[in-house]
């Protein structure tokens, strides 16, 4: 528990925000992000995949990796929501729907 004053204080319960799921999947929006504004790393013309060269199949590359990335957010997202959702209803006296 925080000891100052002018941060609040959760109330005793509370279900916490910053969860490893969310975390996670925070983490996982952010690698293709990352991976492509790091132009230098990719910045070259060798290795050529069928005479395209790296710069542009690994542009292209991404594509589905960034989809597979933001669907893995998505599912660790769902998935958090619905255990909060659950938590919240065990909590309220209710059952978990």
């Amino acid at each position: 528990m925080s000891t100052d004053p002018d941060v609040p204080s959760a109330p005793p319960g509370a279900l916490p925000v910053v969860t490893p799921a969310r975390v996670l999947a925070g983490i996982a929006l952010a690698v293709p992000v990352v991976a492509l504004l790091w132009v230098s790393s990719y910045s070259r013309m060798t290795p050529a995949l069928g005479g395209v060269p790296f710069f542009y199949w690994y542009q292209i590359l991404w594509i589905p990796v960034s989809a597979l990335f933001t669907g893995s957010a998505y599912l660790l997202l769902n998935h958090d929501a619905k255990q909060r959702k659950a938590a919240t209803a065990i909590r309220m006296g209710g059952e978990p729907r």
